[in-house]
């Protein structure tokens, strides 16, 4: 089996003046190539510290993160666009910085915004779109640089509930037909189980892997989708047990 990142033993601690803040603590765990998955855990439990540690934007205290591309693209909870860039200009903007604005990775990125419903926007500001449009238009710039490895830290929190069903959906439809191996960090259950084909669930900080789930959908043969799995008896339970995992206060 071959692996795109690999966690061994992770702890990683932040330091201030008055204390010292364990915010992952002996973290292990790996993500297949081509695999989406998700990331749940209580408010604080150091989800996003983890992404930050695989992207390489923090350090681990302890521990070793194996990482077998040079190929990352990262999508935060803001989706980031210049207001003062097109959107055609903000979806290219990565392959300026990394010099790999060619003709064709240009012709790309117009396939892109065609293929997802912004042709006919690539002329316009940020601040002309829905927020969903805006979504779409920050994955098409992380997408643009090709990246084997996806990272999203709450890509569709700020949204409102049905445009975030929908960009979910889409969202998710991309990720499996481009193949791209992904880790998404949410809050949201149901987005984690209908998107991931694996669900790992956190403990409160300093975050450790509570539990585990493999996602299978036998009721949606040929191509999956979020919003079909949504529909499905095997979602309610995958929803239930995970909820448990997470209501702390049972424990």
């Amino acid at each position: 089996m071959e692996y795109i990142c690999e966690l061994k033993n992770i702890s990683k601690r932040f330091h201030t003046i008055n204390n010292e803040t364990k915010a992952v603590e002996d973290l292990s765990f790996k993500v297949k190539k081509g695999e989406i998955v998700s990331i749940v855990g209580p408010s604080g439990s150091g989800k996003s510290t983890v992404l930050a540690l695989i992207a390489g934007l923090e350090k681990p205290s302890e521990g070793e993160i194996i990482v077998n591309t040079n190929s990352i693209g990262f999508m935060f909870q803001k989706d980031q666009l210049y207001e003062w860039r097109n959107i055609y200009k903000n979806c290219i903007l990565g392959l300026e910085v990394k010099k790999m604005d060619t003709e064709e990775n240009k012709r790309k990125v117009l396939n892109m915004l065609e293929k997802y419903g912004l042709i006919n926007f690539k002329n316009h500001f940020p601040s002309q779109l829905s927020g969903g449009m805006r979504q779409r238009a920050a994955l098409v710039r992380t997408l643009a640089i090709e990246p084997d490895l996806l990272l999203l830290d709450e890509p569709f929190s700020a949204l409102d509930y049905q445009t975030r069903l929908s960009i979910g959906d889409e969202v998710g439809r991309i990720l499996r037909s481009e193949k791209i191996s992904t880790i998404l960090v949410t809050h949201d259950i149901p987005e984690a189980v209908s998107i991931s084909d694996r669900v790992i669930v956190f403990t409160e900080r300093p975050a450790k892997v509570k539990k585990e789930y493999i996602i299978e959908f036998d009721e949606c043969p040929g191509e999956r989708t979020p919003m079909q799995c949504r529909n499905t008896l095997a979602f309610g339970e995958y929803f239930r047990n995970i909820w448990r995992d997470l209501d702390v206060e049972e424990e």
